[in-house]
């Protein structure tokens, strides 16, 4: 993917690492269009950057997702780049009642929502030259963390998604690449932003920009944080990192 000079759709750019990866891209010369529920943070995001565009959205809503490809195409019939994320997170516990609403939510917003987008924008984006969509996954998709099974399930998810995606795409110029998250300080779940386990935000975006630029073929973008969670099985240390993430020991 070129780091520049894109006209990119961040969907799910309102807060956290949507709404960092929107002013990157912004600032590294993209015209950037982001789009999210809340109308009063995308005017907020769009006043302090200009040149950006926004759209509201609600990606739980497959007609709401087709109004919003309408609405850029019509408007950025340039565009040529997908980021296609989403992310709630709760703690669940299986046997108390209320985590199967918790769990549903969390599967129609983070794993039908990113489908719901790709479904919607892929076939134009098949059309257009240098094209890439971006999925957003987390370390969690490869060792889960247990006090949030429905996260963890739907982001492991979503990177199998994203493989099958690649090869059902590779005889296209659409590049499909997946964003892997560490624990980042951001506000998805309660506590992240004061945790100094948690990866500062603004050092995470430094490094995937960082990698998108060099690494330009790339089909992960790997911070050096998520290697761990990543590689967990090829490593052998898989038992030792989900005790961790259990507050265990192994």
């Amino acid at each position: 993917m070129k780091i520049s000079a894109n006209t990119v759709l961040v969907a799910g750019g309102t807060s956290g690492i949507g709404r960092g990866l929107a002013i990157r891209l912004h600032e590294a010369g993209n015209h950037v269009i982001v789009a999210g529920r809340r109308r009063e943070l995308l005017d907020e995001l769009v006043a302090a950057h200009p040149g950006m565009d926004a759209e509201t959205f609600d990606i739980t809503d497959g007609a709401s997702v087709r109004r919003l490809f309408e609405t850029v195409t019509a408007k950025h019939p340039d565009l040529n780049v997908l980021v296609a994320m989403a992310g709630v997170m709760g703690a669940e516990k299986v046997l108390h009642p209320d985590s199967l609403e918790v769990a549903e939510h969390t599967v129609a917003t983070n794993l039908l929502g990113p489908i719901r987008l790709i479904h919607a924008f892929a076939p134009f984006l098949k059309t257009r030259p240098e094209a890439a969509i971006l999925t957003v996954t987390s370390g969690l998709a490869y060792v889960p963390l247990p006090t949030s099974p429905t996260y963890s399930a739907t982001k492991a998810a979503v990177h199998s998604y994203t493989e099958s995606l690649r090869e059902q795409l590779r005889d296209t110029s659409v590049q499909v690449i997946e964003i892997v998250p560490p624990l980042t300080r951001t506000t998805l779940m309660a506590g992240n932003t004061d945790n100094d386990r948690a990866m500062p935000l603004d050092d995470f975006l430094s490094e995937v920009m960082t990698l998108l630029a060099s690494e330009p073929d790339a089909q992960q973008i790997l911070v050096e944080r998520v290697k761990r969670q990543r590689f967990a099985v090829a490593n052998g240390v898989y038992d030792k990192v989900l005790a961790m993430q259990s507050g265990r020991t192994a």
